[in-house]
């Protein structure tokens, strides 16, 4: 691998906060509280972060113990059976082609929040009116030039991180830091304008579909599921583990990254609950915007959604390049398809990304039919349930290896502290995975997802039979 595509410390730890600090911190604001009563919101943050950072613990602990193994949780599902097992083949490529997918959801995610926010520069972007009808399906203006805009950025992205790993990794860190100061200047704006009528009463009555009143742990529960999208993407140094330039960087990054994200959610969250009312909060396409506005006028709104902007533009570098190295770097490990495999010529997975932004535009189509809201609602529930599988998965390794002892050479507080780590982020999945797939309907897509990636686990399997036939051949001649 060229020097240029290795990472440092910050562009690692850059990575993380910039993939964590991404499109949820623009849209949750709105979505927790439509989920819960600000008592319920700010109870979700306080038993995610505590979950998430057992997760980063484990993430941190396997990429030192396991530092073969690279790629990102998905990769130790292969672990958990006996080595060139058909359940550990399959185990493997389920668990990346769950994460893969979340990680294409989540790119939508992102890229429809940048279209939310460019509409405060041009609302044409929101309009209602007809453009025109195709099958008996009307679409709006305002649809289709966000499904363009959205496409735009997609493959504008794709060729700037072709240019080069490192170079596109530095332009992500640059836009992390500006979206940073961005965050830090709204806490101080929303100290001053915060109103303690807007967050009370705190645990205020939130009803179901039916009409029934939510209690406050099922409030809790229900937001659990938004508030760990906040988090997705802290495992991000652990799928660039193969590219950092020292692997002890790699758990330095995570953690460091995680408390400086826990820090902007928690704050900006609670503000913007004190700046808005709750039934303005809730309707809101651009909670930020809309929250600064309050004290700022519309010049504040515009140069908060400027920031916006460039904190956006970072993250969907940082989520393209993730959604790319995850199948190639399984690929390598022989749990997806070898046509993943294939690198440019500065040693990029060229293929792995054109079919991954290729699906990617497939999900963008949401946006053709569903306000910008809407599309981001759809797709993050869908897509934290997919990150879930994995995350559960490693929790499970690491309590295999604790155990069983490997890796530890009699070292018994460090692999009692671990273990407690690993059950504890255990207990944390299988929470949030019971908590998320309560509904029906979520389950069921979520189900879907799955189930699809059963089409190209056949050719792999064929092409791993094909690949030991060959060697077996010529081993005999």
């Amino acid at each position: 691998m060229g020097k240029s595509n290795k990472l440092g410390f910050w562009v690692l730890t850059a990575l993380v906060v910039g993939n964590m600090v991404g499109s949820g911190i623009f849209m949750l604001p709105r979505s927790l509280s439509e989920a819960a009563s600000p008592a319920g919101v700010i109870s979700a943050w306080l038993v995610t972060g505590l979950g998430v950072l057992m997760t980063a613990l484990v993430f941190g602990n396997l990429a030192i113990r396991k530092p073969n193994l690279t790629g990102g949780p998905q990769i130790y599902a292969k672990e958990l059976f006996k080595s060139g097992s058909h359940a550990s083949t399959l185990s493997g490529f389920m668990s990346t082609w769950g994460y893969w997918i979340g990680n294409l959801a989540g790119n939508v995610a992102m890229i429809t929040t940048f279209a939310g926010y460019l509409s405060t520069f041009f609302p044409i972007l929101t309009s209602g009116a007809k453009w025109f009808t195709i099958a008996g399906y009307t679409v709006k203006v305002g649809n289709g030039l966000t499904f363009m805009v959205c496409s735009i950025l997609l493959w504008g992205t794709h060729f700037i991180i072709l240019r080069g790993m490192e170079s596109a990794g530095r332009l992500n860190f640059m836009a992390t830091a500006a979206k940073i100061a961005g965050f830090i200047l709204f806490i101080i704006v929303g100290l001053f304008a915060f109103e303690k009528s807007n967050i009370l009463p705190l645990m205020a009555t939130r009803l179901d579909d039916a009409g029934h009143t939510i209690g406050i742990m099922s409030q809790i529960n229900s937001a659990a599921v938004n508030t760990l999208w906040a988090f997705i993407g802290v495992e991000s140094a652990v799928v660039f583990a193969s590219r950092a330039r020292k692997q002890t960087d790699v758990k330095r990054a995570t953690i460091l990254g995680l408390f400086i994200a826990l820090g902007i959610y928690i704050g900006i969250s609670t503000l913007v609950m004190g700046m808005l009312d709750q039934n303005t909060l809730i309707h809101s396409e651009k909670p930020l915007i809309d929250a600064i506005q309050t004290v700022l006028g519309p010049i504040g709104g515009k140069a908060l959604a400027a920031i916006g902007l460039i904190s956006l533009f970072g993250s969907t570098i940082g989520w393209l390049m993730l959604s790319a190295e995850v199948p190639y770097q399984a690929a390598k490990q022989g749990l997806f398809l070898p046509a993943f495999l294939k690198e440019s010529k500065k040693g990029l997975p060229s293929f792995s990304m054109l079919v991954s932004n290729g699906l990617g535009q497939l999900f963008i189509f949401s946006t053709v039919s569903k306000s910008i809201s809407g599309a981001f609602d759809f797709v993050i529930v869908i897509a934290t349930l997919a990150y879930l599988v994995p995350y559960f998965i490693s929790s499970v390794y690491q309590l295999k290896l604790v155990i069983t002892g490997e890796t530890y050479n009699g070292a018994t507080k460090s692999r009692i502290a671990d273990g407690i780590v690993a059950l504890l982020s255990t207990i944390y999945s299988v929470w949030v995975i019971i908590a998320g797939t309560a509904d029906l309907k979520t389950f069921t897509y979520g189900m879907i997802l799955l189930a699809s990636g059963i089409f190209f686990y056949s050719p792999l399997v064929k092409g791993k039979k094909a690949v030991a036939a060959e060697e077996k051949k010529a081993l005999s001649a």
